[in-house]
């Protein structure tokens, strides 16, 4: 598709950004929602935005510009008559645009409605999720991506697989890539760092995993490899998983103690953006061995810190990293053991990856998500 140039419409626009989901849920599409505003406000200051909050958020989510305002939505998210509900909510509105940031648009509402599809794991990979989450989306995707006028996409990937799963005119998806919260780009104090790892109670250099515990992150190989570099002779570090518990993660636990691991991997979950910062800059390489991912946030923000990455070779994970990170087949456990070893023990090799990651990572920025937002807005 052929996107003009913002300031291409020949007038003001009204657009509607659905902002319900961080009341529900905090995870990777609330924070894509939360980026996306400041970086819009930062660029356009002629088109009308209105924020759409679920009635019972407390917090104010829409930027403090003139032209950004708040609409309370009584429609909760994942209702299984919500693009009905939310359409008639929207009538009254004058929407120009309405763009929904989590899959499923309005049946109406708005004069053009725009979705971002993150990713269609529920349909390649429906074992690795819950019962509910299935539900929402695979019942309505198809829906969806025919009721909107057009559809951003995390990767190309994602996009590929709109193509060939749904039939979805080319034309129709213009790919989008997200970019990291600019925490994770800022300078970060030494004594910060080390303060971290003192109340975690962690030397640096150690193995990183972030992400929720679930199968698709694949934690169990992870484990494997690393029980088997350690055998090995490999460099004695623990290995740190960061993230909440998700759903079917007991295997995790279990491979943890029958691999004999218990008091060499720890979990942390609730760590704070902050903190996490400050692990990034300590670790000693990120793994993320995922079978599937929409895009990939851990290994960008790992990046930015001077943090190497050793990431899958499917899905979306090799457009993140590029030729910055080791790619590698999730399920190849002699290969991710060794792959670990090196990365931890060849400082020429661990300069260089470094190097790159900062080169790789400074190619995604909300400014540039939010231009070609912007621009599909005019479109």
């Amino acid at each position: 598709m052929a996107v003009p140039r913002p300031g291409a419409y020949n007038r003001a626009m009204h657009i509607g950004i659905d902002s319900r989901l961080p009341y529900y849920q905090m995870g990777g599409i609330s924070q894509y929602t939360l980026h996306l505003l400041p970086a819009l406000a930062a660029l356009d200051g002629e088109n009308r935005y209105s924020v759409g909050h679920s009635r019972k958020e407390t917090r104010t989510l829409q930027p403090a510009a003139a032209n950004f305002g708040r609409i309370n939505l009584w429609t909760p998210c994942h209702h299984r008559l919500e693009r009905w509900a939310l359409a008639a909510e929207l009538l009254p509105r004058g929407c120009d645009v309405w763009h929904s940031p989590d899959f499923i648009p309005p049946a109406g509402g708005a004069r053009r409605r725009i979705i971002t599809v993150h990713d269609l794991n529920f349909l390649y990979y429906p074992q690795y999720l819950t019962a509910g989450s299935r539900r929402y989306y695979a019942a309505q995707i198809r829906w969806a991506v025919r009721a909107a006028d057009h559809i951003a996409a995390d990767s190309e990937h994602t996009r590929q697989d709109l193509l060939a799963r749904l039939g979805v005119p080319p034309e129709k998806v213009t790919t989008i890539p997200l970019a990291a919260n600019p925490r994770y780009q800022a300078a970060v104090p030494a004594g910060a760092v080390a303060q971290t790892l003192a109340e975690y109670n962690l030397p640096r250099g150690f193995v990183l995993f972030v992400g929720t515990l679930e199968p698709r992150k694949n934690v169990p190989a992870l484990l494997h490899a690393y029980a088997r570099m350690r055998q090995g002779g490999g460099p004695d570090v623990p290995l740190l998983l960061v993230g909440g518990k998700g759903w079917l993660y007991e295997q995790i636990f279990a491979t943890i103690g029958e691999l004999g691991l218990g008091d060499r991997v720890h979990h942390l979950a609730g760590v704070g953006d902050a903190a996490l910062a400050h692990l990034y800059h300590a670790a000693g390489v990120l793994a993320l061995p995922s079978h599937y991912e929409g895009f990939g946030l851990p290994p960008l923000e790992a990046m930015h810190c001077g943090c190497p990455v050793i990431v899958s070779d499917r899905a979306s994970l090799p457009e993140v990293v590029g030729p910055a990170g080791r790619q590698l087949p999730p399920d190849d456990i002699d290969a991710w053991a060794h792959a670990l070893e090196q990365v931890l023990t060849d400082s020429a090799q661990r300069a260089a990856m470094i190097q790159a990651g900062y080169q790789q990572a400074a190619r995604f920025t909300w400014e540039r998500t939010a231009q070609a937002t912007l621009a599909l807005y005019q479109a």
